[in-house]
């Protein structure tokens, strides 16, 4: 790492990374806020945050360097310095709108979507089991579905750390009935697969997202199943596989590595015939990740907004929760989960994942209210 040697925070002793012509710049939006506080700024996503200043991040190879300023300087100095054609794609990229997957795209409503997660597995780390029977996780998606879920997320094999790999006939013998029953209820449902079969079935039986924690990489025909059913795709960046993904995940800039690997498949697919629009990023928390790994990104969140795709988290119950916590288990991490969620959310994220639908609803409700300020006073319960 190459420190900003003329002060932290600078603008100033970057400018001899212009003479790096192969260094990448990267934009991560500070000082977020609503309409009330920044009306002259920049929309994130189209909104409803506003950013008028963010962190300039020049890569090259292994070394970077950062310094936080307005916008406006930002712009004068990447004009000045051979970035201005990047400068200009960052920030576009940054503030364009975006159909958000749970959300009708007519009514720009800009609320969070929520999924629901149903694993009809036997060894999901945190509810493995409990809704492997058809029935069971079908009454499940329904309840989940009353208590606010816009999506549910049907899986049908653990990518829990160290989980072993299941063939698609057993996994489509697990999720096709549920999606089925799910869809048929109305659900939007996304099937949570790296199998390019299942992704085929479940889509005939009903799912309209596909969510691919290899970002299409797992399957040689996924990326044609995407292509060819023109549905919205989730692409995840997970660092190895499953069962060897936690032994010693190392980066060189953790935040930095899953951009560029996010925006490296999102132009493959692109180039395949995925249309940009119908892709939405997940960085991966827990996916290859360290503890440390996992506070990096949730801080950074508002960096992947540069890849101009919606943004979805998953921190629902996992195990980074209980380390920095008090050790709990899975079951018990809904605290942390909602404190992590909403720690994205504050930097724009549009999507969280999660297994508690009532709590992380109501949680979600609040920080819209308060933070975009809808409330008028007489509709506050005095």
């Amino acid at each position: 790492m190459v420190d900003d040697t003329d002060g932290p925070g600078s603008l100033r002793g970057l400018s001899a990374w212009g003479r790096r012509g192969s260094a990448r710049l990267y934009l991560r939006p500070l000082g977020l806020g609503d309409d009330v506080f920044a009306p002259a700024s920049d929309l994130l996503a189209g909104g409803p945050l506003h950013f008028d200043r963010a962190e300039l991040i020049l890569r090259h190879g292994d070394d970077c360097v950062r310094a936080a300023a307005m916008l406006a300087d930002i712009a004068a100095w990447s004009r000045s310095n051979g970035f201005a054609e990047q400068y200009d794609e960052r920030l576009a990229a940054i503030c364009a709108h975006r159909d958000v997957p749970g959300r009708d795209p007519a009514t720009h409503d800009p609320a969070p979507s929520v999924m629901g997660i149903i694993n009809v597995t036997p060894d999901s780390f945190s509810d493995g089991g409990d809704f492997l029977e058809a029935g069971r996780a079908i009454e499940h998606g329904l309840a989940l579905l009353e208590q606010g879920a816009d999506i549910l997320d049907v899986g049908g094999e653990s990518t829990r750390p160290g989980a072993e790999p299941v063939g698609p006939a057993a996994e489509m013998a697990r999720v096709l009935p549920v999606v089925e029953g799910l869809a048929a209820a109305g659900a939007t449902v996304s099937i949570d697969t790296r199998h390019a079969a299942v992704m085929r079935a479940a889509l005939a039986a009903g799912a309209v997202i596909i969510n691919d924690v290899t970002a299409l990489t797992g399957d040689p025909d996924s990326l044609a199943v995407a292509v060819e059913s023109r549905a919205p795709v989730i692409l995840m960046h997970m660092k190895g596989e499953p069962r060897t993904m936690q032994a010693a995940p190392d980066y060189v800039d953790v935040a930095l590595d899953v951009y560029d690997y996010l925006a490296e498949r999102i132009e493959i697919c692109v180039a395949a015939g995925v249309d940009r629009s119908r892709i939405t990023v997940d960085p991966g928390i827990g996916f290859g990740k360290s503890v440390a790994h996992n506070a990096d990104i949730l801080r950074n969140t508002a960096l992947f907004h540069g890849l101009g795709c919606p943004i979805l988290i998953g921190v629902s119950r996992k195990s980074f929760i209980g380390v920095l916590s008090r050790g709990e288990p899975a079951k018990e991490r809904l605290g942390g989960s909602l404190a992590a969620g909403l720690v994205a959310l504050s930097q724009g994220a549009q999507m969280l994942r999660m297994h508690d639908i009532a709590e992380t609803r109501q949680a979600v409700e609040v920080w819209r209210a308060v933070t975009a300020h809808r409330l008028e006073n007489d509709a506050i319960d005095r």
